[in-house]
């Protein structure tokens, strides 16, 4: 019935497995959690409601519980290099991208959706953003984008893909939307943009032309220190 795929088989076990991987492997450091009450949290925020009614707000109580402090200088944002991030950030270890915090961690590449008029996961189909904004998926990373943008301070670091087709910083995109808007100016010392074309792939935009140039400009119009660099080893 909807043009996404359906939920993610094992969804709760795969949700609170990442759960207890996250606070005993990944990164002791948080604490602990309830990862039932995590999960609970998460389902109970899309569960037996139309697929295309789910508001970033419903995920409030999932957030408030697996939240945990992002420490200064290890922000990591991108648009258009998912895998490329997640080895760079080296699994927060070097810098925690939205991914390795464990509000991000435990619903990375995983699609899901409830029904409005049943109690249980839609394991045929779920909506897209083109076919609905409010959907599930969506309305999750919208709250963890504002969660991550607004927590974020010290250094900030913007990964974008140079060789992407649309412009390496994408408007409308959730950095652009998202994460900047929420980004708080006394808590950011300054932000670092690196341009990364893929390997043997196209230079599209670099610092200061394109896409990059409107965002350096709307960055320093916020009043953020700001420094670029193309393709750094």
């Amino acid at each position: 019935k909807w043009k996404g795929e359906g939920t993610t088989l094992n969804l709760e076990s795969i949700v609170i497995g990442r759960c207890y991987d996250y606070i005993r492997i990944v990164n002791p450091a948080v604490g602990e959690k309830n990862c039932s009450e995590i999960w609970e949290a998460f389902k109970n925020a899309f569960i037996e409601k139309d697929p295309c009614s789910v508001l970033p707000k419903d995920y409030e109580l999932f957030i408030n519980l697996s939240f945990h402090a992002i420490p200064p200088n290890k922000s990591l944002f991108w648009e258009n290099n998912h895998l490329l991030v997640n080895s760079f950030a080296d699994g927060g270890r070097r810098y925690m991208s939205l991914a390795d915090t464990l509000f991000g961690y435990l619903a990375d590449f995983l699609n899901w959706c409830g029904q409005a008029n049943g109690t249980g996961l839609d394991y045929e189909s779920c909506p897209t953003t083109e076919e609905c904004e409010n959907n599930p998926v969506e309305s999750f990373w919208r709250m963890a984008s504002v969660t991550y943008a607004q927590h974020s301070s010290g250094v900030i670091h913007v990964l974008l893909n140079g060789s992407a087709a649309g412009g390496a910083y994408p408007v409308p995109g959730f950095f652009a939307d998202y994460e900047i808007p929420n980004l708080q100016k006394d808590k950011v010392s300054e932000i670092v943009i690196w341009v990364v074309d893929d390997i043997e792939g196209p230079d599209r935009d670099s610092c200061g032309t394109h896409t990059v140039a409107i965002l350096q400009n709307r960055l320093k119009n916020l009043g953020f220190d700001i420094t670029c660099t193309d393709n750094f080893e």
